[in-house]
């Protein structure tokens, strides 16, 4: 096996380290989805399958999205379906936490959630882009009320360590500036002529009007203080009403100030596909998800079912694992043919009958580490303080951002936010702390935020996912390179065995992912089936 230094997925997992590094988690993750991770996706309705011969069987590997959705679809379709499952809950990744409940982590260390009735985390999935179709088609199927999460607030506050004196600034002054600045330059060079050889004439009098409408600029193109910029990044003392009503004009930051900080990044997060308005979330946390497409195969489940072994022959798949409800005892379950979502990171670690190249495909995918903070609070000072009802607000420090809950505006009483979301080198460091040390370091790292946080603060609970022994990680990592070697191999049915789940898709780190590569996955498993009838 050659080293790990001169692979290529550790080549490209490097370069990730020094994105974020460099430029935080949110880079980060903007690196991760223009490698392919995150994409507009090409649901079309569910499958239609039809004529399965009788008695045949499919054993499923796993009840996160991707096997409960394949559980259902085939057994709509005829075949007589199982589930195993390595928990005592099926979901997988689409959890949500909650008073009461327990997160305990590889080496022990265990946390009791303490949030307040009603108050809840989603510690993996937490929105769904309107595009990602085949979701929001089975949550409509599955009778999951949705609700606007909501992504960009222009009131939200963005932070850089290093510059405005370390200072936080809001949304909508950098962006109001940056556009507005940035429309000037370029206005003033076409009305100088100095794009002449990239702008005919007959687009110069358009770009001009453009740039003046898009960037806020006085009809002598320029960018200034007053009430046409601050009606864009607000105004120093707002519109009142009576006498002394008349608004005063905010001042504008310094244009080279804003160009060095880098801030620009956090506007252009919002610019992705996969993080533009609309988005939605289910009402009451994102595991209702979860527990709708449960509720389709809740008599198809075996819970606490450690797969050891899985193995294949001309006739069929045998599955052997410890039956943990029963001390460990071993058992064997065998069906005609098997779907396996099982995540890679845990996959590669078993005895799996494969052939060669299916072996290098599964080994040959990392997982990112990511880690979140849910923070509860006495009230919801952002809203009562800072007039900031959802959305998030970006730090270039390890926490990366913190986003407020789009659910319970208005509301009196305790309220939990993220209070931090990391991928790579932060995610590490995080996951190497204490559950008590990462509540202590998101809460002094929030302060460059919000004062009121140590005062306000009721409790908190994290949830590192390079800690969590059934995924040892949070979601696949595709490098460009694997992808051309190893991604056909991986979602091509080899023999009898078929591999679904976010990871076998081009949507990865999204549920959506994990429901076309599920729906992919049965209906080529049911042309098999027909062909082998």
């Amino acid at each position: 096996m050659a080293s790990p230094s001169r692979t290529p997925s550790q080549t490209r997992r490097q370069l990730l380290s020094r994105i974020g590094m460099v430029a935080g988690s949110a880079a980060l993750y903007q690196a991760m989805t223009s490698m392919g991770h995150a994409m507009g996706t090409d649901f079309s309705g569910p499958p239609k399958l039809s004529g399965t011969k009788k008695g045949t069987s499919v054993l499923v590997l796993g009840a996160g999205l991707a096997g409960m959705l394949s559980a259902y679809e085939l057994r709509k379709a005829g075949y007589n379906v199982k589930i195993l499952e390595f928990q005592s809950r099926s979901g997988g990744r689409n959890i949500s936490l909650r008073g009461g409940d327990t997160v305990t982590e590889l080496g022990g260390a265990t946390q009791k959630v303490g949030f307040a009735s009603g108050n809840y985390i989603n510690p993996g999935p937490w929105r769904i882009p309107y595009h990602h179709q085949g979701l929001l088609h089975y949550c409509r199927e599955f009778g999951v009320q949705l609700e606007p999460f909501i992504e960009l607030n222009h009131n939200s506050w963005l932070h850089s360590t290093g510059s405005f004196g370390g200072k936080a600034v809001r949304y909508r002054e950098l962006a109001a500036d940056f556009n507005g600045f940035t429309a000037e330059l370029l206005a003033k060079a076409v009305d100088q002529h100095k794009l002449d050889d990239l702008v005919s004439t007959d687009e110069v009098a358009h770009l001009k009007e453009a740039m003046r409408g898009w960037g806020a600029l006085t009809p002598e193109l320029a960018y200034t203080k007053g009430n046409t910029s601050s009606l864009r990044r607000g105004f120093e003392k707002p519109q009142g009403g009576g006498l002394n009503g008349a608004p005063v004009p905010s001042d504008l930051m310094q244009r080279n100030e804003i160009w060095k900080s880098g801030m620009w990044n956090w506007m252009a997060f919002h610019e992705r596909l996969d993080m533009q308005t609309t988005m939605f979330q289910p009402v009451g946390g994102m595991d209702n998800i979860g527990k709708a497409f449960t509720k389709q195969v809740r008599d198809l489940l075996q819970l606490q079912c450690k797969v050891t072994a899985i193995h294949q022959d001309v006739n069929g798949v045998t599955v052997t694992y410890n039956d943990m409800q029963h001390a460990g005892a071993v058992r064997q379950a065998k069906a005609d043919y098997c779907v396996c979502t099982i995540p890679l990171s845990i996959l590669s670690q078993l005895d799996v009958q494969v052939s060669a190249g299916m072996k290098a495909a599964i080994g040959a995918v990392p997982y990112a580490s990511s880690v979140k903070l849910g923070l509860e609070f006495k009230r919801r000072f952002w809203e009562e303080d800072d007039q900031i009802y959802g959305g998030i607000s970006f730090t270039d420090q390890p926490i990366s951002q913190i986003s407020y809950p789009s659910h319970g505006i208005f509301s009196k009483g305790p309220a939990v936010l993220l209070g931090g979301y990391m991928f790579g080198p932060a995610a590490y460091d995080f996951a190497g702390m204490t559950p008590q040390e990462r509540l202590e370091e998101g809460i002094k790292q929030g302060l460059a935020f919000h004062p009121q946080y140590r005062k306000e603060f009721l409790n908190g609970v994290s949830f590192a996912w390079s800690r969590v022994p059934w995924t040892l990680g949070c979601c696949s990592m595709w490098s460009e390179e694997a992808r051309k070697t190893h991604y056909k191999t991986l979602c091509s049915i080899d023999q009898r065995i078929v591999l679904a789940g976010e990871h076998a898709s081009y949507v990865g780190c999204w549920q959506e992912g994990a429901i076309l590569s599920a729906l992919d996955a049965v209906t080529r498993l049911h042309k098999r089936a027909l062909g082998a009838a």
